[in-house]
């Protein structure tokens, strides 16, 4: 629980590790795990639910049904309701009510509770089909369900996740029920609702509690949690650790870089960053202290490159796969928009961590082997060489086998994965498995990375799986991790007997693994689905405010009430933005975050840009709104995976969260940056084009990162900060300069509207000036600057104009005139709706502006380069380098 977690982080004491893990289990799985007949309940449940997600998500209903002629195939409506039946019901059992609440039995309220919360969200899988029947019209036996249901929903959020989202909650029904009273401010009000139709709303039908939140954890959210929990279970977490520091741990500030890297690859597999905060942190927290980092900072770094795993693809937060839902594009294309600034971001990280080893003179960790500068840069390219030769045989060879035996390529395969994974468990068989370092202890001895490298190479394969079905397959998030979940089902329970094979042990050692491995795979389907319990709960609780949105209308309210306190400026629109997602991170966790704004403010971002003349994609808006749902972790006072840092460093909590906050910056500047240059989410951008971008937009964010650290070459002075401030502003957003030198339109005679859209290319942006009459007072002209995108070229003008705009268009006496737009819910209907078209003044098109020829913005970049580069000439002449103090001590044993 929430309340758990600010109470035993409280403290500035650093906890044990039996401590660290039950800080885990009270906001990740749940602090309860009793004994007895009560825990194995819990476990048979939690295993049962695992074992759910898996029927549901492979082609097993399907056969099955073919072959039985039953209906064994669920539809969403059924999986939903089944899927937090299991939420609630261990929500119930595995988090106390309070923090004094016995955690070692179960209370016989908990239990009764626990079965009325899954009986009431069973009813909607019972009576599905009387409930499709009477849409809108519930009876007395389906209110008192749904009533008693929200209500045992709201305590389970309560206790998995701590009082806010359950208080935003409530928040919301209350206006669902009093949106009229006239303690209602006159901007939100409404009609309100009566019991039975909020209800019908919120529970029985698709709109609120089971809508599409619920339907993303269910169909593809579980399935990734479990493949993290399951490839952790297996071995891939401690891997991941000792790589990452077998290859920078010798750098300066080195357990500190060592933590970010192996924070990014535990990102890969896992989605939540308190976990990752304690897993990674509990080795590489006590060691970066050691090299130099106070309690805080070293808690700090942790934080910073844990809370950004969430957007590192390919297994992201939650959030990202509702994106795919929300804004309407396959998980593929969300995790093309994601990559670039979540590598960009790490690397910045990195560097933010090199400064402050630099500027600290901290000391680096002894390495067991060196080689000549020259020799490690020749085996490095030799390495990333080998893996793209690899990357490219595997891909031309598996297209070879397709189109050689079509028809039992799929078997060929199989067989062949399975060849090679047992000949990396055999090379893996030939060295000790891993163990983790104690990094108190007085001597820490970093690992070779090809010893370490060979001992995990079969960790690899799911993941490769997992992105070969993603992206090459192109199959369903959901289908890609099924396929990737059984892979590792099957590494689990082989990969300790055959090493035990491989070794020459005998026959009940053999045994022994085996039953070890299988104890293994027990343990992290359990482990994945008491990691579910909170995200089932937080995306039903959440959509109580999704379908307070949609029954209401308060998003538009929310346009028209943004658009009055920014004035129309979308820069202020987007700090707005950022600091509701700020304020309900302090208590909401990243996914009901998302959820939330992305309901209120991410339409309105579109809408609102669309509506003063900028074009701003959906997925960027979401994409912004998901960069600043994960600060959710980090933001004080309540910056969960600060605590948990707190808890392990022995620092100060709050200090920790505002040095982390201070760290992640660079992910607080990037979604502003995207939002106006696209280019950074790959929007039609090639592949050499990406590789420019990548290189430009990595340079910019490590001269931001050197700028807010106040130390490039050496310790800056206050104007060379701002002048770095000023080269970051140039290389990511040149645009802007460009338009003070040349303005971006130019306008045209709006009598020449149709020849002017027909001769423009291929997705050409054009704005329009529109003045008419207000709606509510005739005598007062309203003025809006719309922008639009064409869309394709070929057309005559006035269809690509109807087809693209939607507003129709006549033209009389030399005056364009616009009649009413035939759908009011558009773009065009929902922004001019306080405009009369019936009065006698016309609503007109003033203006038409189209994308004027200009110099290429890159110009910008000149300027940009000749003030970097006096800012390094006179911290050269200062003493400084690149690599600070080229002599660093070395760490005391």
């Amino acid at each position: 629980m929430a309340d758990d977690t600010k109470g035993a982080t409280g403290a500035q004491t650093q906890l044990s590790g039996d401590e660290l893990q039950d800080l885990v289990a009270s906001t990740d799985t749940g602090a309860r795990d009793p004994a007895g007949t009560s825990g194995t309940i819990i476990a048979a449940v939690a295993l049962c639910w695992s074992l759910f997600q898996l029927y549901i998500a492979s082609p097993l209903p399907y056969m099955l049904s073919s072959l039985t002629g039953f209906g064994l195939v669920l539809n969403d409506a059924q999986t939903r309701a089944i899927h937090l039946a299991f939420g609630l019901f261990l929500a119930y059992m595995a988090f106390p009510a309070f923090p004094r609440s016995p955690r070692d039995r179960i209370p016989k309220l908990d239990w009764v509770l626990a079965l009325l919360a899954a009986a009431c969200a069973l009813y909607v899988f019972v009576f599905y089909r009387d409930l499709a029947r009477r849409p809108g019209l519930p009876i007395t036996q389906d209110l008192i369900v749904a009533g008693m249901g929200m209500v045992l929903l709201m305590e389970a959020t309560r206790r998995a996740l701590g009082p806010p989202l359950m208080i935003v909650a409530i928040v919301f029904l209350a206006y669902v029920f009093f949106g009229s009273s006239t303690l209602v401010p006159d901007i939100i009000r409404w009609g309100g609702a009566s019991f039975p139709r909020a209800m019908d709303q919120m529970w029985l039908s698709p709109n609120g509690v089971f809508g599409v939140a619920l339907g993303v954890s269910s169909a593809f959210v579980f399935l990734f949690v479990l493949f993290g929990s399951m490839l952790d279970r297996a071995g891939a977490g401690n891997f991941f650790i000792k790589l990452a520091f077998a290859l920078l741990g010798h750098l300066r500030g080195g357990p500190a870089k060592a933590a970010v890297l192996a924070s990014m690859m535990t990102g890969l597999i896992s989605g939540s960053s308190i976990a990752n905060v304690v897993t990674t942190g509990t080795f590489t927290i006590p060691l970066m202290k050691r090299v130099g980092f106070s309690p805080e900072r070293a808690g700090s770094v942790e934080v910073a490159s844990s809370v950004n795993g969430q957007i590192m693809p390919p297994v992201m937060g939650a959030a990202a796969f509702l994106m795919v839902e929300y804004v309407g594009i396959p998980y593929l294309q969300v995790i093309k928009h994601a990559f670039l600034p979540a590598v960009i971001s790490y690397i910045a990280l990195l560097y933010v961590v090199h400064l402050e080893a630099v500027k600290n003179d901290m000391p680096m960790l002894p390495k067991r082997q060196t080689h000549p500068v020259t020799i490690a840069l020749l085996r490095a390219g030799i390495t990333i060489a080998s893996i793209l030769i690899l990357a490219g045989v595997i891909y031309y060879g598996i297209g070879f086998v397709r189109w050689l035996i079509p028809g039992i390529s799929g078997p060929v395969l199989i067989l062949a994965m399975l060849g090679v994974y047992v000949g990396l468990v055999w090379f893996a068989a030939r060295a000790p498995d891993l163990e983790l370092d104690d990094p108190n202890a007085p001597v820490v001895e970093l690992p070779i990375p090809v010893d370490v490298l060979k001992t995990g190479l079969h960790y690899l394969l799911p993941l490769v799986v997992l992105i070969w079905f993603l992206m090459i397959e192109r199959s369903s998030p959901g289908l890609s991790a099924f396929y990737a979940v059984l892979l590792l089902i099957f590494i689990i329970l082989t990969q300790k007997p055959m090493k035990a094979v491989f070794r020459g042990l005998q026959l009940p050692e053999q045994r022994a693994a085996f039953a070890e491995g299988f104890s293994d795979l027990i343990a992290g389907l359990i482990t994945g689905a008491r990691n579910m319990i909170g995200i089932a709960c937080a995306t039903a609780a959440a959509g109580i405010i999704v379908g307070t949105v949609t029954l209401t209308g308060i998003g538009q309210v929310m346009a028209e009430f943004v658009e009055f306190l920014s004035g129309g400026n979308i820069f202020l629109i987007l700090v707005f933005t950022a600091l509701i997602s700020l304020v309900l991170g302090m208590g909401l966790p990243t996914t009901a975050n998302y959820i939330v704004v992305s309901s209120l403010m991410a339409p309105v971002i579109v809408q609102l840009g669309a509506a003063n003349g900028v074009l701003i994609p959906l997925i960027a808006a979401h994409m912004f709104v998901f960069y600043f749902g994960i600060m959710a972790d980090v933001t004080p006072p309540v910056g969960l995976a600060s605590f948990a840092a707190a808890a392990v460093s022995g620092g100060d909590p709050l200090k920790t969260g505002f040095t982390a906050f201070f760290y992640s910056l660079r992910t607080v500047l990037l979604p502003f940056i995207f939002v106006f240059n696209t280019d950074l989410l790959l929007i039609d951008v090639g592949f050499l084009g990406a590789i420019w971008v990548f290189c430009l937009a990595t340079v910019a964010m490590l001269i931001f990162a050197a700028a807010t650290q106040g130390f490039f070459m050496v310790k800056s002075r206050m104007w060379e900060s701002a002048a770095l401030l000023l080269v970051t502003f140039m290389l990511l957003r040149p645009g802007f300069f460009l338009d003070l030198v040349q303005p971006p339109f130019d306008q045209v005679e709006p009598q020449r509207i149709f020849e002017v859209v027909e001769g423009e290319p291929d997705d050409a942006q054009v704005r329009l000036v529109i003045r008419g009459p207000d709606f509510d007072n005739p005598d007062q002209m309203l003025e809006r600057t719309m922008a639009f995108s064409l869309g394709e070229a070929g057309a005559s003008g006035e269809e690509r104009f109807e087809e693209a705009i939607g507003l129709p268009v006549r033209i009389e006496n030399g005056t364009t005139i616009l009649d009413e737009p035939l759908d009011m819910n558009s773009l065009a209907g929902r922004t001019l709706s306080n405009m009369d078209f019936y009065a006698e003044e016309p609503v007109q098109i003033t203006a038409v502006e189209v994308t004027a020829e200009r110099m290429p913005r890159q110009v910008f970049y000149i300027p940009a380069l000749l003030i970097l580069a006096l800012v390094a000439f006179l911290q050269r002449r200062r003493g400084g380098t690149l690599a600070g103090n080229p002599k660093p001590k070395p760490a005391a044993a």
